[in-house]
């Protein structure tokens, strides 16, 4: 169990440990990652993003890439590292943008991809290539102005800046995984693979400097498993870290133990002193909060190897690749559990939170506008007003985890179908403050020795102290279901069940019976959150014993938007 920080332990071990880690384990402002989003939107949004709580933006590589590609990998294959104009804008917009966010007291932080290159022209690996080498002479004055170093009438890369050509064929092999080529199968040859000679590090530095001038402070280095420490640590001078937030893309199925955390996270947080995403940790969660799991886990997981030490991580609950690519889909959650599981890494002292917030439409567009979301901003508010408080957890159990924020906050998370009661010692409480959930708006006060949250099934509750509400109780939809072919013996009844709190967030004693208008179809109609992406099913189940469920349907969940109102249909 962890509870509040030693502040003197804790400056005795930072001794010789740079003052920028420390000053982010204090104030973990949450990322809003603007995932594709174009320079001149996040630009146009900067008040907004500000107005929420937002203190730092992540945005897409500003690096030369097909600006005719919409596509978001497009983004990830660079032709040039010279200058920035790419699909979401160029030189100017990224500026623009910069300096927009930067008066509104918003950092900008840049996603960079130094890896590999495009695979086009046949697979050519000299860069830029002779068209585009051209059009920078032919056209200078446009080139010149999107330029962000270098003399761009002469190339960049030729064969010799490249590891010999190869696919990765084992993963786990850290020599051809840092060597080799990340190719997309039947025959792709693969992303070209970097060598990190003298000339490739000299030009990335530079690189990375020019966007450090250009106000850039914080970088996501992308593809960071595929490079040697050797390299980053080559590339990441001193210099260049001074003042910046640095983070790793090493995607893991988990924490020690797990062989890609072994293999190659335990040695990037080893030898460098970057942060990187906290995989580990988001496998505790998906585990933590899914049925058969406890949230136990989640009181103290660093202590067991399932989170990586908070002074390092970048936590979050969905990252871009996850939706995006068909071999990380299995790390999506409910929605209900990503709800909690965002409640529990903005509520929790340890940790940089990320939010996602997309713009692909990638899973019906599921993450579009994230950001902006009621549930979202109420967390962000809640992150804000309890940074540099310490944590203790006063209370976990299979469904429930109950901590503290000193006295300026409690955060109460309840992942089962019905409502907690969590009694707590008042010495926990600032008793001249109203403790304000930043959700609902309800509060109270304690004025006894002991007082009791109450924690709605499937729900989260952030009471702020002296806080204010930033959402109320959203607007519901009438949502018409019907379970065709629902052959029933004496006793059992169709229900349906599914991601949301509503239809007993897959937990079947909590599911919601239909009434067999024209058996053996089956229909009710249930009211839920507008707007909102759910899944669910059809299950036959005995009416007396409700762990007692006959017959699931089969095959795919049902998926269907609320909207402001909707029908939808599963069968048997």
């Amino acid at each position: 169990m962890k509870f509040k920080k030693n502040t003197k332990l804790i400056n005795a071990c930072l001794l010789g440990t740079s003052l920028s880690i420390f000053s982010q384990f204090a104030n973990s402002d949450v990322i809003l990652h603007a995932f594709d989003w174009q320079y001149a939107d996040v630009e146009a949004k900067a008040a907004e993003i500000a107005a929420i709580g937002y203190k730092k933006v992540l945005v897409s590589p500003p690096i030369k890439s097909d600006s005719n590609n919409s596509e978001w990998w497009a983004r990830y294959q660079p032709q040039d590292l010279r200058v920035i104009n790419n699909y979401l804008g160029n030189k100017q917009t990224f500026q623009a943008m910069v300096d927009a966010l930067q008066a509104q007291g918003v950092e900008t932080y840049a996603d960079i991809v130094i890896n590999h290159t495009a695979n086009e022209r046949g697979n050519s690996t000299y860069f830029p290539g002779d068209t585009a080498t051209n059009d920078y002479i032919n056209n200078s004055s446009y080139w010149e102005a999107q330029k962000l170093f270098g003399d761009l009438s002469n190339g960049l890369y030729t064969p010799g800046d490249f590891h010999a050509e190869f696919c990765i064929s084992d993963w786990t092999n850290v020599w051809e995984s840092m060597n080799g080529r990340i190719c997309g199968g039947d025959g792709d040859r693969g992303l070209p693979d970097l060598d990190p000679n003298d000339n490739v590090r000299d030009l990335q530095r530079s690189y990375l400097q020019a966007l450090k001038n250009m106000g850039v402070t914080g970088f996501r280095i992308d593809a960071a498993k595929h490079m040697t420490t050797w390299h980053i640590n080559q590339v990441f001078t001193d210099s260049i870290k001074e003042g910046m937030y640095l983070f790793g893309e090493i995607i893991t199925g988990g924490g020690a133990g797990n062989a890609d955390y072994d293999t190659f996270l335990q040695p990037y947080l080893s030898e460098t002193s970057h942060s990187a995403y906290d995989f580990p940790l988001l496998k505790t969660m998906r585990d933590a909060f899914d049925a058969n799991g406890s949230l136990t886990a989640l009181a103290d997981p660093k202590s067991w190897g399932g989170a990586i030490d908070g002074m390092r991580a970048l936590t979050f609950t969905i990252t871009h690749d996850i939706p995006t690519n068909d071999g990380f889909r299995y790390q999506i959650m409910s929605e209900t559990n990503e709800h909690l599981a965002y409640a529990y890494i903005m509520g929790r002292q340890e940790g940089v939170p990320m939010v996602l917030s997309d713009t692909t439409g990638v899973d019906n567009g599921r993450w579009v506008d994230d950001y902006k979301q009621d549930n979202i901003k109420a967390m962000v508010k809640f992150n804000n007003g309890v940074q540099g408080a310490g944590e203790e957890v006063l209370y976990s159990d299979q469904c429930t985890l109950v901590f503290r924020r000193d006295q300026k906050g409690l955060v109460g998370i309840n992942k089962c179908g019905y409502e907690k009661n969590i009694s707590i010692d008042s010495g926990k409480f600032d008793t001249t403050k109203n403790y304000v959930d930043v959700f609902t708006g309800s509060s109270f006060k304690v004025t006894s020795s002991s007082y009791t949250v109450n924690i709605p099934a499937s729900s989260a509750r952030m009471w702020l102290a002296d806080g204010e509400v930033v959402i109320i109780d959203p607007t519901n939809a009438d949502v018409n279901f019907t379970c065709n072919n629902g052959y029933t013996n004496m006793g059992d009844s169709v229900y349906v069940i599914g991601d949301q709190t509503e239809l007993g967030n897959w937990q079947a004693a909590s599911a919601i019976k239909l009434d067999p208008t024209s058996y053996p179809t089956w229909t009710g109609t249930i009211s839920l959150t507008e707007n909102t992406n759910i899944a669910w099913k059809c299950i036959i189940r005995n009416e007396i014993n409700p762990s007692n469920v006959i017959e699931w349907q089969s095959g795919a969940d049902n998926t269907v938007n609320t909207g402001t109102g909707a029908s939808t249909t599963g069968s048997f």
